[in-house]
């Protein structure tokens, strides 16, 4: 059955698009790039500097060495603090705790602004560990590595584990680490029509979430028990 639950951070459990916006904006007006900033929830889930580097036009490296600089200053001071809840995430949180399931976190976001923001809004207790880019150095080279080195080093069985994210990326990270991905109803993936990697999964809502861990299935990674829809990309009792 499944007992460890890996969530991603932003899109899935918080709502961190307004505070990075505003801090791109800013970054973007204090490197003297006036252009319009666009709307950047479908680019929120890699990290930052791809999204500042589309946001702003450049692939220049000193740009991006400034506006990252900016961004940084602007979010870990202000643009943190504009982030909220998801719909429903403490109450997943406390029903997932209650039944003792292990829950941690892998985020591209930085330890700094991610732990700021689990102590704000008062959830940071409820997570074994947080796996963040900069949890190691040198750094994690994507969410494939940091979740694969959390799998490895905490002998977590992969049977017994589902990532639970909002984009493809989360997708494609699951399955280089072999267990189960469930992509949440919103967040910033928006529609996705790509195919799913084997072992990815839509849920509907937590109830989905919570019943597989507590009904006594296995992964549907692994479990005969389940079909996967390649069409759908739903899960099939």
């Amino acid at each position: 059955m499944l007992k460890n639950v890996i969530f991603d951070l932003d899109g899935t459990l918080v709502d961190s698009l307004p505070g990075i916006q505003w801090s791109v904006e800013a970054a973007m007006k204090s490197c003297g790039m006036f252009g319009v900033c666009p709307d950047l929830a479908p680019l929120i889930g890699p990290p930052v500097r791809t999204i500042l580097g589309v946001a702003a036009r450049t692939s220049d490296s000193t740009e991006l060495d400034c506006l990252e600089r900016s961004f940084r200053k602007f979010y870990d001071t202000d643009g943190w603090r504009y982030t909220i809840f998801q719909p429903g995430v403490r109450s997943m949180l406390d029903r997932l705790r209650a039944e003792g399931i292990i829950t941690t976190i892998v985020t591209n976001k930085p330890a700094l602004a991610t732990q700021l923001i689990l102590r704000e809004l008062r959830i940071d207790g409820y997570f074994r560990e947080v796996v963040c880019r900069d949890s190691a150095m040198p750094p994690f080279g994507s969410k494939a590595e940091m979740l694969t080195d959390l799998l490895n080093r905490r002998k977590i069985p992969r049977a017994e584990s589902i990532m639970v994210g909002d984009t493809l990326e989360d997708c494609h990270a699951a399955a280089a680490a072999g267990i189960a991905c469930a992509l949440v109803p919103h967040g910033y993936g928006g529609t996705i029509d790509d195919v799913l990697p084997t072992g990815c999964l839509r849920i509907a809502c937590w109830d989905d979430l919570v019943e597989w861990c507590t009904d006594g299935a296995r992964s549907p990674y692994y479990s005969q028990e389940f079909d996967l829809t390649r069409e759908e990309g739903t899960l099939i009792p």
